[in-house]
């Protein structure tokens, strides 16, 4: 059965904003000595794009939120399968704001960063998964 492309469309543009998040993650951690405050930053906006892209492939809406558990739970909803990881993926929320701004936050140590961005390639990978079997993508693509 043939797509709708609008929706194509914008299942793809959330996944293309998913794959620069991921690469900046990626340099940011490569960087010497590395951002990492950027790092889960990038981790974080990943999953979060990655769930909202799963969500609009499923015509499902969702509010303006950087809560990945609230995210994951819409996910699961859809597809059970992601519960787990949409839990594995929750704590990362924090990162949307704790380190944008000056303040008493400590900066994340570089065993959490590389923990965070192991669990976006996680959840994003299973995403993409999905999603590039949905539309016809090939796996791992920028689509």
């Amino acid at each position: 059965m043939p797509h709708d492309d609008v929706l194509v469309e914008d299942t793809r543009a959330w996944l293309r904003k998913v794959a620069l998040d991921l690469r900046s993650a990626q340099v940011d951690l490569d960087a010497s000595p590395p951002i990492l405050e950027d790092v889960v930053f990038h981790c974080q906006q990943a999953v979060e794009k990655a769930f909202k892209a799963f969500l609009t492939w499923h015509d499902r809406p969702f509010r303006k939120t950087h809560d990945l558990a609230e995210l994951g739970r819409a996910v699961a909803s859809v597809d059970e399968s992601f519960e787990p990881l949409a839990r594995k993926a929750a704590p990362l929320s924090v990162y949307a704001w704790e380190f944008r701004y000056p303040g008493e936050s400590v900066a994340p140590t570089e065993e959490e960063a590389r923990a965070a961005v192991l669990a976006a390639n996680e959840v994003v990978s299973a995403i993409r998964s999905r999603l590039d079997r949905a539309i016809g993508t090939s796996p791992g693509s920028v689509a």
